[in-house]
């Protein structure tokens, strides 16, 4: 909404935790753009909330990272509603640059498919296989090099020493907003609760809050009212945090 509504272009969020049938009403009324997750992109086309016979655009964003989580059945479901008859042509016209810009001009466009990936692994290269037809490869940036900006340490620490080692650096002065990853919903609920105790500002993110509930918790550490965020890898992409210190 905050880049759709200024220029009339209505977007509807298909994610779970929301009410399916709100979703579905918004859809029925029109949208020119759909942001989904995978699971409940499937609900609403099963009940026919959304059909995708004039879909001319679609992007897979993170398809590393669907196809780690187990989505790829999911994601080939979701491309087997679209429509064949919109396909690009498997021929010398798709290279013919004249012809695509007819095409693009028309109102019967061809179909274009976008995936956006940090890694290339076999399962995504299938998916690009079966479902792209003469694709353009873009990189951006070096692989598997990070931005010359960020200064990485590594801190050998027995796992007994973890926490004593956690306060120091935080005691060592740093401005918030700060993310601390743990790998269980658990551990992250434990750790915010004992920093609170000491005084820090934390809050938590992981797969047992709702999405209300994550949303706010994203919020309180953008506006400043929380300085920690403890999380487990499902802040581990897809947020966008203004100037965090240290990770």
């Amino acid at each position: 909404n905050k880049f759709g509504n200024p220029l009339g272009i209505r977007t509807v969020a298909v994610i779970g935790g929301l009410s399916r049938e709100e979703q579905g009403f918004r859809l029925r009324i029109g949208c020119e753009i759909v942001i989904a997750t995978p699971g409940r992109l499937i609900d609403v086309l099963e009940n026919r909330y959304l059909v995708l016979s004039q879909c001319t655009y679609i992007v897979l964003d993170e398809a590393d990272r669907m196809i780690d989580m187990g989505f790829e059945p999911d994601v080939q479901r979701i491309l087997d509603f679209m429509p064949v008859t919109n396909q690009k042509p498997d021929n010398e016209d798709a290279e013919n640059d004249e012809k695509m810009m007819a095409n693009f001009r028309s109102k019967k466009k061809y179909r274009q498919t976008v995936m956006f990936t940090a890694t290339m692994p076999p399962p995504v290269e299938r998916l690009a296989r079966t479902y792209l037809r003469r694709p353009a490869t873009v990189n951006i940036g070096s692989v598997g090099k990070p931005t010359e900006r960020v200064e990485q340490i590594v801190y050998l620490v027995s796992e007994n020493d973890k926490r004593k080692k956690l306060l120091d650096i935080l005691h060592g002065g740093i401005d918030p907003p700060i993310i601390i990853f743990v790998n269980q919903k658990k551990g992250a609920d434990v750790l915010a609760k004992g920093l609170e105790k000491m005084g820090y500002n934390a809050c938590t993110l992981h797969g047992g809050k709702g999405q209300e509930q994550r949303e706010f918790a994203l919020a309180s550490l953008k506006g400043g009212s929380k300085d920690i965020l403890v999380a487990t890898d499902v802040a581990g992409r897809g947020i966008d945090i203004r100037d965090v210190s240290i990770v």
